[in-house]
């Protein structure tokens, strides 16, 4: 009888398991932020072949399946995974390796950082950095190269300002790029004192500097790019937007992808460039499991902090200087009318009132009326009171960076007065055009961390908790706003939210595990929250030990 009793209970508990799907991976236990159309929580989730199956309680979910691999999240915060909905990834990967600028308070601090860097390596062929800012400087002035002639008299150096929209060159590199005091150019400008060269070259100057940079190999572009991704994974990114970047480094990344090489999720945005239309317009957008090749980057104007944002009235600091468009309006017409007969998205980075809108206008013309083609303001700096209405007319999506406005608050006024300013960083308002507004950093331009971006987005202000109240409070979002800019509208600015950006069923299973839930912290807490674990394909690419 004892016997018959056992191999009934045997049949039952091999009934119970046999009944059970098999998945690859459970997280139970869990305060799980799906960023549903309702923003609904859950405690678990179940994951197989590296796609999300179903989301529920936990009895509902250890009731009905049984896994290869579970994850106990303690009662902890879990998000889909972070996206960066405007970065510059490649650039990120490259300072990394070049000399680290920012926050520097002087040239003197500039050039020790520089000698350290040499000593520790030595024989570099060109000398780079990234990250200076004169608004830091004593005077607030920018820069001169004199010290960096007598230094480095026969060794190019080529230092880049945090904006990206200004470079600080030496002699040796100017000599290079045959740029010779008194030469102009269309978009740009070629700074001289007293009829000789400082060195800074602003925008379209770049260019010829730029030029005579050696390409990377593979491997150094494999290096940047591993270090630049085990960063954003330890921050909790799991997709960034590339913007602007050329089609071989584009097929780059694919490359390495395929080589199982890079697992970081990348939705790219090619530069405005002839090689780049010739390389995709004909055969059209190009995707992968890992890589979107969809959009096309422009440049309306340059930046506020180095004046070449294009304004309607001049700049406060500088009387009679407006900054300037990087192209003419028929390059920017002639782009749109092309891209708009395509299945491309059209991405024009403007700053100023005016650089927003000569773009809002051209968008409006090819747009006509609501639409579903995404095409996207980058940045939307600064806008003129009567131009909000251009982005809800024709279904513009301003991307916004939200530490932009935490970063420039300390001297924006000072470049275009209190009035204009009340058009600036407005979060709000620009949301409220379409009802939905992706986020970013622009990193390396900014600190590549999204818990900044949150704390800047709602609390407005900076990682010191500067101002006390928030900087212009009536364009701040809600948590609620802020988590849904950085995951599924990030995800719907690069036509990808069907795929990723919420924990639902029917989504790639790419989630992570804080330790703080931002949905309640504090600014402080918000600020030191860290991520537990990356997950990618319900792969495990990031874990505090």
């Amino acid at each position: 009888m004892k016997n018959i009793v056992s191999a009934v209970l045997a049949v039952i508990i091999f009934t119970a398991c046999s009944s059970k799907k098999k998945v690859d991976l459970i997280v139970y236990n869990g305060q799980v932020y799906t960023v549903d159309s309702t923003f609904s929580t859950v405690a678990a989730f179940a994951v197989k072949d590296g796609k999300i199956i179903a989301t529920g309680s936990d009895n509902n979910i250890l009731e009905n399946y049984t896994a290869t691999d579970t994850i106990n999240a303690n009662g902890q915060s879990v998000y889909p995974g972070f996206n960066d909905a405007h970065s510059h990834f490649i650039g990120y990967g490259e300072s990394l390796y070049a000399v680290d600028l920012f926050d520097s308070k002087s040239m003197d601090e500039v050039i020790s950082r520089i000698q350290k860097f040499i000593q520790a390596h030595p024989g570099e062929a060109w000398i780079r950095g990234h990250g200076w800012d004169q608004n830091k400087f004593p005077g607030k002035a920018f820069p001169t190269n004199e010290q960096l002639n007598t230094l480095f008299p026969n060794t190019p150096v080529l230092l880049e300002r945090i904006d990206g929209h200004a470079v600080l060159a030496n002699a040796k590199a100017l000599e290079l790029a045959s740029i010779k005091a008194g030469q102009t150019i269309s978009g740009g400008s070629i700074e001289t004192k007293n009829g000789v060269l400082t060195g800074v070259l602003i925008d379209n100057a770049m260019n010829a500097v730029y030029e005579k940079v050696p390409d990377p190999s593979k491997e150094q572009f494999q290096k940047w790019l591993q270090s630049a991704q085990q960063n954003c994974f330890a921050q909790g990114l799991t997709t960034v937007s590339d913007c602007g970047i050329n089609y071989v480094a584009a097929n780059m990344i694919d490359t390495l992808q395929r080589e199982g090489k890079l697992d970081m999720r990348i939705y790219v945005l090619l530069s405005d460039d002839k090689q780049n239309y010739d390389a995709y317009l004909t055969k059209g957008p190009y995707k992968t499991g890992k890589l979107f090749i969809k959009g096309f980057k422009l440049y309306a104007d340059g930046a506020l902090g180095s004046r070449g944002a294009c304004l309607l009235k001049p700049y406060n600091d500088k009387p009679g200087w407006y900054g300037f468009m990087i192209n003419s309006a028929s390059h920017y017409d002639s782009v749109a009318s092309l891209l708009s007969k395509t299945d491309f998205q059209v991405c024009t980075h403007a700053i100023g009132d005016s650089g927003n809108r000569e773009i809002l206008k051209i968008y409006n013309k090819y747009l006509q009326g609501k639409n579903d083609k995404r095409w996207r303001i980058e940045h939307a700096q600064i806008i003129n009171p009567e131009d909000f209405k251009l982005f809800g007319k024709t279904s513009v999506i301003p991307s916004v960076q939200p530490t932009h406005a935490t970063s420039d608050m300390y001297w924006a006024a000072d470049r275009i007065g209190t009035e204009r300013l009340k058009g600036g960083y407005a979060f709000k308002q620009l949301l409220q055009q379409n009802g939905w507004l992706p986020l970013g950093t622009d990193f390396p331009v900014e600190d590549i961390s999204p818990f900044k971006t949150f704390v800047a987005a709602v609390f407005r202000q900076d990682a010191k908790g500067f101002p006390a109240g928030g900087f212009q409070m009536e364009n701040a979002l809600s948590r609620e706003e802020a988590i849904r800019g950085m995951t599924i509208w990030a995800a719907k600015a690069e036509f990808l939210e069907k795929e990723i950006g919420s924990i639902e069923a029917g989504k790639k299973a790419d989630f992570i595990i804080l330790d703080k839930d931002l949905m309640k912290a504090n600014l402080t807490e918000a600020l030191n929250t860290k991520v537990v674990a990356t997950y990618i394909d319900g792969k495990k690419v990031y874990g505090r030990k």
